[in-house]
This record gives C-alpha cells, structure tokens and sequence, in this order.
C-alpha cells in the first residue's frame, strides 16, 4: 500500500497554524514556585512540520502576525531556524488591550509530579485566520503541495478558523494534495459549538487520506465509538484500538491511513510509548517500549511529524510507524516542544535503542 503523491510541488508540507509562545521553568521546576523561566515559539502544528523541515523537505506554514510586535519577530526568526517558511497577513494590534500572539505557560513535571499546562489565548490573533488572506489557487494550484497537514485545534479555534481549515480541505482535494488530519480534541474549544464543530470535523475527515487520533479524538469528534472495556493485558488494549480503528475505517472509507499512539505513563520522566497504524488492508503495531521523558509536551505531534516524513519520503509503510515512534520519542528529549533530529540515521539509532556515543 502506498500514498500517491503529486511530484513537481515546491512545498512538500503545508500546515495552518496560529503561533504563540511558550514559557516554561527552568530545572524542572512547577510555575508558581519560580522566577526563571525559558521561552520558545510554539505551536502543535509547527511541532509537526518542524521534523521534515530538519530533515531537508521543503515545509511551509500559513499563519497570521501581529504587526510591529517584537514576539511576532522572535516566531519569525524561530521558523526561519527551524528552516520553515510563511505567509500570512500581519495585523494591527489595536493597542494594548487588541491583538496578540498566545502564551502557553507549562510545567513539565517531573518524577510523581504530572505536568500542567495553562494557555492564555485571550486576544489571540491567530483566531482570524481567514481564506480571503491567501491565494489557494496559487498555493496549490501552481506552486504546488504534497501534503497539508490539519489539526483539530486549528479547527476549532474559532468559526474564522474552521471556514478557513474546511477550505484548505476542500481546496487540496481539487488539485489532489494528501490531507493528514489531526483531530485533537480539546473541550473547551467545543463548548457551544459542539453540533457546528462535528459537522466541520466530519467533512474534512471525509475528505482527508491520513487520520489520526487517540480514543478521546475519535469519540468525542466524530461520534466514533471508543476501545472496548475489558481485558488489561496489552494485547487485549492493542485488540480494542485495532476495533476502534476498523469502525473510523468503515465511517471515513476516503482515508487508507489511520494512526493513533499508545502510552502508559510510570512517571513524569518514564513513559512506555507505542503506536498503531493502518496502512490499507495491512496493520503496524509498535508494543510500547521503555522512553526516558525529559519533556513529554509535543510527542505526539512528534509521531505525526515523523510518520508524515516517512510518507513525503517514499518509503513503505511499515517505516511510516516506525520512525514516527522514534521521533516522538526525540521530541520528548527536547526542552523545546518540537524535535530536532539532527539526520535521519538519529532517529533511525533511537528506533533500534542505540543510544552509544556517536564520534
């Protein structure tokens, strides 16, 4: 089984996004016990893209700036690092109490203490991502894309976003662009639109060709019945997801690719991290192995991001789940939320547990 892809495209993956920053203590240390902290530009979706833009793919975001901000200057130059390129608008601030890019303030735990993660959206620019902002003929049409990559959290951000998230849909499945969806669910987007929201979500899964999504995504999005209760043993789990999956197969028989992770958390720093994925009729299964967990923040769309490469890469399937195992395991080696594979053959050596010195 194999994902056809268009050649001659000059952007292999395209994400919308709403860039935001992140703070987060330094040492391991819970928010309100410190005055120190690290910031780094943020977004799930650029947690995804940012793997195959390491790696050497042509990548490219669309978003929307604030205008003279100096933190839209640091996601800027953040991106142009990560050797992403974007487009979008910039719009007035409106003065203090206007427009402004998201804080995401987050403790990664650690050993018996979980992690908590606050957002602070309020005056969110990002929420104003419209179509009328940028040329989809032009971008798909004849620039050209491989796969664009959609999060539910995009999606429901705001009606603006969810117009804008259905008509990136609407407009790849014209010029025969791949959709990946995400649907990450995330209940306070939903609530008062949950009706508005399952139409959106089910129309762009309609159309999409890879779809992935825990037990809770599944659920709660497209009204997909979750993993049977029951047995504990990790066959009898492995069991009820592949079930779960055959039934969003059934719903959304459009998509040949669906993929969900599996992870039990011992503590803060000491995952055991797994994946499923169908690919057509054939079934890849990682058992969860043993992680160290520096940051768990971005595994999973560190999966994603690896899987999507292994798919922009050509390569067959059973590398697709492969290597998104290895990389979200990366990400969680990383004090930021994205990994940074240095090469492919890096993440190669974290799938085979080879972590000996390199010289």
């Amino acid at each position: 089984m194999n994902l056809e892809l268009r050649e001659n495209c000059s952007t292999s993956l395209l994400v919308p996004t709403s860039m935001g920053v992140r703070i987060t203590p330094v040492n391991g240390q819970p928010v309100h016990c410190s005055d120190l902290f690290h910031m780094q530009a943020t977004s799930a979706e650029t947690n995804v893209a940012s793997i195959p833009a390491y790696l050497g793919l042509p990548v490219k975001v669309l978003t929307t700036f604030v205008k003279g901000s100096p933190i839209a200057r640091f996601i800027k130059d953040n991106l142009a690092s990560r050797h992403i390129a974007c487009e979008g608008p910039e719009l007035e601030q409106g003065g203090p109490w206007g427009y402004r890019h998201q804080f995401n303030i987050a403790d990664s735990g650690y050993g018996s203490r979980g992690p908590r993660v606050h957002n602070d959206r309020a005056g969110e620019v990002g929420r104003t991502l419209n179509v009328k902002s940028f040329d989809l003929d032009r971008i798909f049409g004849q620039e050209g894309v491989q796969i664009v990559h959609l999060s539910g959290l995009i999606g429901a951000l705001s009606p603006e976003t969810s117009t804008f998230c259905l008509e990136l849909a609407r407009a790849a499945k014209k010029y025969d662009t791949r959709i990946s969806f995400d649907l990450n669910y995330r209940a306070s987007f939903w609530k008062g639109r949950e009706k508005e929201l399952r139409d959106v979500f089910a129309e762009i899964a309609g159309v999409a060709d890879i779809l992935v999504g825990n037990e809770e995504d599944f659920q709660l999005c497209l009204g997909i019945e979750g993993p049977e209760e029951g047995g504990k043993g990790l066959a009898e789990k492995i069991e009820s997801f592949k079930g779960m999956i055959n039934r969003v197969k059934k719903a959304y028989p459009n998509a040949s690719v669906f993929a969900t992770t599996l992870r039990e958390v011992i503590s803060a720093n000491l995952h055991l991290w797994g994946a499923i994925m169908a690919a057509g009729a054939d079934w890849h299964v990682v058992e969860p192995r043993e992680i160290t967990v520096l940051d768990r923040i971005g595994g999973g769309d560190g999966f994603v991001g690896g899987m999507l490469h292994a798919v922009l890469r050509g390569w067959e399937p059973r590398k697709w789940v492969e290597f998104g195992w290895a990389t979200g395991a990366l990400a969680t080696t990383h004090l930021t939320d994205y990994a940074q594979p240095a090469d492919e053959e890096q993440v190669w050596s974290i799938w085979k547990g080879n972590a000996r010195v390199q010289r």
